[in-house]
């Protein structure tokens, strides 16, 4: 799928980080796209600086999602291309101090993680199945999820994060499978240790030292790595069904 100003796409947690690189490269790229995020004030700074739209939505609303869809579909026509970012990372053990993992805290990494992912792809495969095909090998859209090394190598505190992003990975081929009649490509990315918003707030000498820890190369990720990738996704036909470590060859410690 040729990048450019035919299409539109829709970008979960575009409003900062990983979310907000991959809203700029399409944006580049000509790309008509729509930002959704919890934070209204720096989505409507993205939106604006790329010239698109914003739209207040919480994954793990049902309603809040359509009303998203609506706002994006209004402005710019049924997106073709759909990169889910949105996600949170709390931290907690399974048993610590003599109590159970807060259970509130675990359904709610699921909540937003996985089934607000699967909220955002199905309304679009929906949405893109009734599109007329774009590409020769008959493809009518992309569907990119986000997971993270923590699915395969996931750390102390980790539990409900990992096991978020696990079944993530895990959706990937069986929705591509799913999708495959309708011409919709399903992929999924597994950032290593990539430069967030919470990495970011880190001393220089920590994120050093995490960085340190990537063979090669030694440094945290790049958003603007990450956004190439998905670049990468749309464009190739044969991506489908996959979930790509992008790490650096990292395979995290237990702690």
């Amino acid at each position: 799928m040729k990048l450019d100003s035919t299409l539109s796409a829709i970008v979960t947690g575009g409003a900062s980080g990983l979310g907000a690189a991959t809203a700029r490269m399409l944006a580049g790229e000509g790309v008509r796209v729509t930002v959704f995020d919890r934070s209204a004030e720096q989505g409507e700074a993205v939106a604006a600086e790329i010239g698109g739209v914003f739209a207040n939505v919480d994954v793990t609303d049902q309603a809040s999602v359509a009303a998203g869809f609506e706002k994006a579909r209004t402005a710019h026509g049924q997106e073709r291309i759909l990169v889910n970012c949105a996600g949170i990372a709390p931290v907690a053990k399974t048993s610590s101090r003599g109590e159970p993992h807060p259970m509130d805290m675990f359904e709610k990494v699921i909540a937003v993680n996985l089934i607000g992912s699967f909220r955002c792809l199905s309304i679009a495969a929906t949405g893109m199945a009734g599109l007329e095909p774009c590409t020769r090998d008959g493809g009518r859209g992309v569907i990119v999820s986000t997971a993270s090394v923590a699915a395969f190598d996931g750390q102390v505190g980790q539990v409900a994060y990992a096991a978020s992003k696990a079944g993530v990975a895990g959706m990937t081929l069986p929705v591509a499978r799913d999708l495959a009649k309708s011409g919709i490509r399903v992929m999924t990315i597994a950032p290593g240790i990539f430069e967030t918003p919470m990495l970011l707030g880190l001393s220089e000498d920590v994120q050093q030292s995490l960085g340190q820890q990537v063979p090669f190369p030694s440094r945290l990720g790049r958003a603007a790595e990450y956004a190439q990738l998905v670049r990468s996704i749309c464009e190739n036909d044969m991506l489908n069904g996959e979930t790509i470590r992008l790490d650096g060859a990292i395979r995290m410690a237990p702690r």
